[in-house]
């Protein structure tokens, strides 16, 4: 597989990894978002451990207002922290 194809894999791996540990398997509850924010994104998002950022991620991501965050919403949200990245590291 390419870089890209191992990329993508990845990122459904690591939704799955965390979704459905508390209910509905294709959606991240706010407890597991917080959880995988914190295991996988520790040099990124170094605030998302304070509970009221967690929140506010939430509530961003959650378009349909369901209180969860499922793959395309999770997917969105990669995209903003990516495209952050690349804008942080172009400047450098």
């Amino acid at each position: 597989m390419s870089e890209l194809e191992k990329a993508v894999v990845a990122l459904i791996g690591v939704f799955h990894q965390y979704s459905g540990r508390e209910g509905d398997k294709h959606k991240l509850k706010k407890s597991e978002l917080k959880e995988l924010l914190s295991n996988e994104l520790p040099h990124f998002l170094e605030e998302i451990r304070e509970q009221e950022a967690v929140d506010k991620v939430m509530e961003a991501l959650d378009l349909d207002g369901d209180g969860e965050c499922d793959f395309r919403e999770f997917m969105a949200f990669v995209a903003m922290v990516t495209t952050a990245c690349h804008e942080f590291f172009e400047q450098e």
